[in-house]
């Protein structure tokens, strides 16, 4: 029988609404959102179920607003029996992944995305970095060619492999702009600048990991009850003590994540389940899978219909 991973989004999920059917009919859920509210000290469920959105848009409110979302989720579905063999999530959904291992309480990851999401913000002024997917480019094309001719112009680096064909990258303005021409001249199907405030995945984003290392020293984590993968090295936790430095790290770090999904695939995992806001890792994975030619089932859950759904089909296992 095969593996079960259970895979959460990072930013850019995010949608008014997200997690508001959920938490209207199951208690699990609702008592998460409850506990953000507390948490947070400020009414986290009204901005993911109402809005407005440019509130919801803001860095600092994304992160605490989706990792929420995610964790009511992920409580129904462990409540129904549906338990994952191991967990992975995109940049921010890692929080998600190390919570629902037990490696930190949610209350405390809450707080503390919150406060990623204000470091990584503040980290560079407004108008300074960029972000642009690069589609149909090889990895080995990308990073010898193109962004070592666009350094010339400034910082560019890859901060995404997303799935077979897309790229992120990410760093000052000029240079991103640049490496989308070189890109586009080198084959590219297309490459498009994201509409994100801060280049996120860069070494422009140290200074916030510096800061995320002085928030986590307050910090105390538990032993994983479940395996999770770092995004840093598309490999699993060695322990608790990796916690820290794995998470400092992949504030400025590349997200590994095509890389992750492979190594779950190649550890027997057939069964994904995309918990949260949206369907962007679900079509990531689809596509991994395709390349690999694996036999594998994906599933996204975000609603009651949704959810409703995996249960009929999943919980049958």
């Amino acid at each position: 029988m095969g593996k079960m991973a259970f895979v959460f989004p990072g930013q850019g999920a995010q949608y008014v609404g997200m997690g508001k059917d959920i938490a209207e009919h199951y208690q699990e859920a609702n008592r998460i959102f409850e506990l953000a509210n507390k948490s947070l000290e400020y009414d986290i469920k009204k901005l993911c179920f109402e809005g407005p959105e440019e509130e919801l848009m803001k860095t600092e409110n994304t992160q605490p607003a989706i990792l929420t979302t995610c964790i009511a989720i992920a409580e129904v579905l462990l409540k129904e029996g549906i338990q994952p063999d191991v967990s992975a999530g995109l940049s921010l959904g890692e929080y998600a992944s190390l919570v629902i291992a037990g490696a930190m309480d949610f209350d405390t990851a809450v707080i503390l995305v919150k406060k990623r999401g204000k470091y990584m913000q503040e980290a560079v002024p407004l108008g300074k970095g960029s972000m642009a997917a690069i589609l149909g480019l090889e990895r080995e094309i990308l990073e010898n060619n193109v962004l070592k001719k666009s350094n010339k112009f400034g910082i560019v680096e890859a901060a995404n492999f997303n799935s077979p064909g897309q790229i992120v990258i990410s760093g000052e303005v000029q240079a991103v702009e640049k490496a989308c021409e070189i890109a586009k001249e080198l084959g590219a199907a297309r490459a498009v600048r994201l509409p994100v405030s801060a280049p996120f995945h860069s070494s422009m984003l140290l200074p916030a990991g510096e800061k995320v290392a002085e928030a986590l020293k307050a910090i105390s984590f538990h032993e994983l009850k479940i395996p999770v993968i770092s995004n840093v090295t598309a490999d699993y936790y060695p322990g608790k003590e990796a916690i820290k430095e794995l998470l400092i790290q992949q504030v400025s770090r590349s997200v590994l994540w095509e890389d992750t999904v492979i190594r779950m695939i190649e550890d027997g995992v057939d069964i994904f389940i995309e918990v949260g806001p949206g369907k962007t890792l679900s079509q990531f994975i689809r596509r991994i899978g395709r390349n690999l030619k694996a036999k594998i089932s994906i599933y996204n859950v975000e609603d009651r219909k949704s959810l409703e759904t995996i249960i009929k089909e999943v919980g049958k296992r």
